[in-house]
């Protein structure tokens, strides 16, 4: 048990999330006091080690301190600053929380002796850091050290932030408010994997109610449409996800595509991505029919080439069943295909990393988009977590070295990156494309500068009002037959923030 103790300031979110970077399977017990304790050392100095994160304010002066019982006058670590008069409450919340974090990272770091490649940037998009600095004019030489020196993020990754938002830079600004993007939820797929957590049905026990679905989807799709109409909005980029979209028969993407087309002027539409992600629901027939209907850009998952770990994680299907696929899809006229790989899957090693980078260099990928395992709620995986063996940090960090020389070598470069919760080593996930390829849809779901509209159960929107830094979710029903019965209620969810769009 790590007893954590807060002097001054209730931040227990983001003390337990750092906490957390160094000791990942520890339980934790969090408490808050306006004033130290005076008995507070004495009655546990011999019992166990009590960690202090203590806030004080005075006036325009704060000063920050981490500590605890069992450290030394020399580990003590404090920082001290003074804030402008006339700052506003949020803006002095958000400092303290930031001068919080830096020293009881800081002390923990000197006791611990762990590396946490990514400092006390513990968001999903760190990249948005980066885009504010590019947006002031700041030099990239700058931008290295504030990260540094401000984030304590390894030179590294402050690097590979850089690179990745320059990339996206140019596909964001400037922002045109009449665009948006559209994603279709298709939440079916053959089976679950043990690592998913994402709305999926399996079509063996819900697969009679697709017919009803497609229906109802189509009737979110032509709703919106109009809504969006009246606002003069054009929608840029189309994404299919799920699930597994190409679960579905022709004839259903064939309505999904009439109601799509029917309702968004199709010339205006830059790139359209279907998810085919797993190689055992497509055939020529099919990614045909979707590249006849101006279909851009596919996702084809392996994600390893060895079998004997597609086996572990529930995929029915084999590499060979993959390679094929990939063949197929060239086949069809496919020249933009993404490849998806996760790594520290249950029992995979370094060795086993490489082997899968070698064969995917035989088939030159435009797209390449490297996971890294994450422990997510919802996942069989977090069930039964105890039954598989899974790679550790420095493995972790070997394993994604492999891939990035790989990239290398396979001429793409990193374009998009986010972080998730309960990675394995507190890495990341980066997409990787040739120059030209990049996935727009990708970037802007990233830095949510541009509105996502999602229709389909379990489609969450996101409305975005750039000049006032703000963002508002709105989530569609996850379960399918609630979706199918309520579907004027999504269409109503979405109606009253498009109306209010410039």
């Amino acid at each position: 048990m790590i007893d954590i103790v807060c002097i001054g300031h209730d931040f227990h979110y983001e003390i337990k999330e750092l906490l957390k970077l160094f000791f990942p399977h520890g339980e934790m017990s969090i408490s808050t006091y306006d004033e130290m304790p005076e008995d507070l050392f004495n009655e546990t100095q011999a019992e166990h080690e009590i960690i202090i994160s203590r806030l004080t304010i005075q006036g325009s002066h704060i000063l920050v301190e981490a500590y605890s019982n069992q450290s030394s006058e020399v580990q003590h670590v404090s920082i001290e600053v003074t804030i402008q008069e006339n700052s506003s409450s949020r803006e002095t919340s958000k400092k303290c929380k930031l001068l919080l974090k830096k020293s009881l990272f800081q002390f923990l770091r000197n006791m611990k002796h762990v590396n946490i490649p990514w400092g006390i940037l513990l968001g999903i998009r760190p990249t948005k850091i980066v885009h504010e600095l590019l947006n002031a004019g700041l030099s990239d030489q700058y931008i290295i050290e504030h990260l540094l020196e401000e984030y304590f993020v390894q030179e590294e990754k402050a690097q590979l932030l850089l690179d990745v938002a320059k990339k996206e830079y140019q596909y964001i600004y400037p922002i045109d408010e009449g665009l948006v993007s559209l994603y279709i939820s298709v939440p079916f797929c053959p089976t679950r994997c043990l690592y998913c957590s994402f709305p999926s049905n399996s079509v063996t026990q819900w697969g009679h109610l697709m017919d009803e679905y497609v229906e109802q989807l189509c009737v979110e799709i032509t709703e919106i449409g109009k809504l969006l109409k009246q606002k003069n909005k054009k929608i840029e980029t189309l994404y299919i996800g799920g699930g597994t979209p190409t679960t579905l028969h022709i004839s259903h993407f064939d309505k999904i595509f009439q109601s799509v087309y029917a309702s968004f002027d199709k010339d205006r539409i830059k790139e359209i991505t279907v998810e085919a992600g797993r190689p055992d629901t497509i055939d020529l027939e099919k990614l045909a029919f979707l590249k006849s209907q101006g279909t851009t850009r596919v996702s084809i998952n392996p994600q390893t080439m060895n079998d004997c770990t597609l086996q572990t994680i529930g995929r029915k299907h084999s590499v060979q069943d993959f390679l094929e696929a990939c063949k197929m899809a060239r086949d069809a006229g496919f020249e933009n295909i993404n490849m998806d790989l996760i790594i520290g899957l249950p029992g995979e090693d370094s060795e086993m990393v490489a082997y899968t980078m070698k064969e995917i260099q035989k088939l030159a990928p435009t797209n390449l988009t490297v996971h890294t395992l994450a422990i997510k709620k919802g996942s069989n995986l977090i069930k039964d977590q105890e039954h598989y063996e899974l790679s550790q940090h420095d493995e972790i960090q070997k394993m994604l070295q492999i891939t990035r020389n790989y990239a290398e070598k396979l001429g793409l470069h990193p374009y998009y990156m986010y972080r998730q919760k309960h990675m394995l080593g507190n890495f990341e996930n980066i997409g990787y494309s040739a120059i030209g390829y990049e996935c727009i849809y990708n970037i802007q779901i990233m830095e949510e500068k541009q509105t996502i509209i999602a229709v389909g159960a379990g489609g969450v929107s996101k409305f975005t009002y750039p000049k006032e830094n703000r963002l508002e979710r709105v989530p569609n029903v996850k379960d399918l037959e609630h979706y199918i019965q309520r579907v004027d209620e999504m269409v109503q969810r979405k109606q009253k923030f498009i109306s209010i769009m410039s």
